[in-house]
């Protein structure tokens, strides 16, 4: 498929994520998902060259959520799989497996400072951890000067 193809197939699928995040989600849902799709383009064998780019558009705003906790009624945004399916017209299972290729392309999981909000990059739990002699502790959990020193030596890590 020549690049200006991908490149178009590229674009239809930013605005069909757009449309569903604009009515949805948020705006922070939208720029991770934008940035998701923007790196899928410049894979060196690009996922959505095939395929229709709605069972795409719904695998993106479904590997994000996944992520990100949307399918849990306490987080907000919250939306259902069947919300998704029912905006593009796709079927779960097809969509569900187009996530987990997505997912595992790039190694996505909870709290993921790359496809997070920003929203959940701030409740990360591991945020207030760090490593003191090989072993994870609270950073709250140690005295002013031992944090500084696990700090500074975390970041010459």
């Amino acid at each position: 498929m020549p690049k200006k193809e991908i490149e178009e197939r590229q674009k239809k699928l930013l605005e069909l994520t757009q449309s569903f995040c604009d009515e949805k989600l948020d705006d922070e849902y939208l720029q991770v998902c934008e940035k998701l799709i923007n790196k899928m383009g410049r894979k060196r064998e690009v996922p959505f060259k095939r395929g229709k780019l709605d069972i795409w558009a719904a695998a993106v705003i479904h590997a994000v959520g996944s992520v990100n906790f949307l399918f849990d009624k306490s987080f907000e945004p919250y939306a259902t799989v069947s919300e998704i399916n029912d905006y593009f017209g796709t079927s779960s299972s097809t969509v569900s497996q187009k996530s987990k290729i997505i997912r595992d392309m790039f190694n996505m999981g909870y709290f993921d400072s790359e496809f997070s909000t920003a929203r959940m990059n701030d409740m990360n739990p591991f945020n207030n951890m760090v490593m003191v002699d090989g072993f994870i502790v609270p950073l709250d959990s140690l005295s002013e000067e031992h944090r500084i020193s696990a700090i500074s030596s975390q970041l010459s890590d």
